[in-house]
């Protein structure tokens, strides 16, 4: 339990500690499911490239929602770093990218990650997703809160990718609780 409530603060890496998606495009955890994501596995991949893959999410909460993994493994937005703030711009212009390709509005288009331990992969996965969802439900899921000032975003479990590139770029860390 003191686990659960200490992962959403700031803490050291626990998580594999990576310098670059570069030095660690090779980078795979055997247990990990992201690390394995091919068609032949069973995944329904739209668009992939030497450092990242685009797939869609097998339990959709909208029309269109996909997921851009990195392929070597990074644990999850909470391990990145000031240095990764390119890597998040990366996957955010692909997510579009695969957007524009599908037709979504740009004004109907949540990019974001879920903040562990409030995540199901501890592989760093950017949602993409189109509006609305379909239940009303999902928006819980998936909120998109500001923060108060000062703050990049609230206390929640899910950052835009704007929210967090600022957070990034600032030097912060990416959390549960406001920052």
């Amino acid at each position: 339990m003191l686990d659960f409530l200490t992962s959403c603060f700031a803490s050291p890496r626990k998580e594999l500690k990576h310098s670059s998606l570069s030095s660690q495009s090779s980078a795979k955890v055997e247990e990990c499911i992201f690390c394995n994501v091919t068609k032949a596995n069973g995944f329904d991949v739209l668009w992939e490239d030497e450092k990242y893959i685009v797939f869609r999410d097998h339990k959709p909460a909208s029309e269109h929602h996909l997921l851009v993994i990195t392929r070597g493994h990074i644990g999850s937005v909470k391990s990145l770093t000031n240095d990764d703030a390119e890597l998040v711009k990366d996957m955010e212009r692909i997510g579009h990218a695969r957007f524009d390709e599908l037709g979504v509005s740009p004004t109907a288009r949540r990019l974001g990650f879920h903040i562990p331990p409030f995540n199901s992969v501890n592989h760093l996965h950017l949602h993409v997703l189109s509006l609305p969802f379909r239940h009303a439900i999902l928006g819980a899921v998936y909120p998109f809160i500001h923060g108060r000032p000062g703050y990049e975003k609230g206390w929640t479990w899910f950052a835009e990718v704007g929210q967090t590139v600022r957070i990034l770029e600032k030097g912060g860390r990416v959390q549960v609780k406001a920052c």
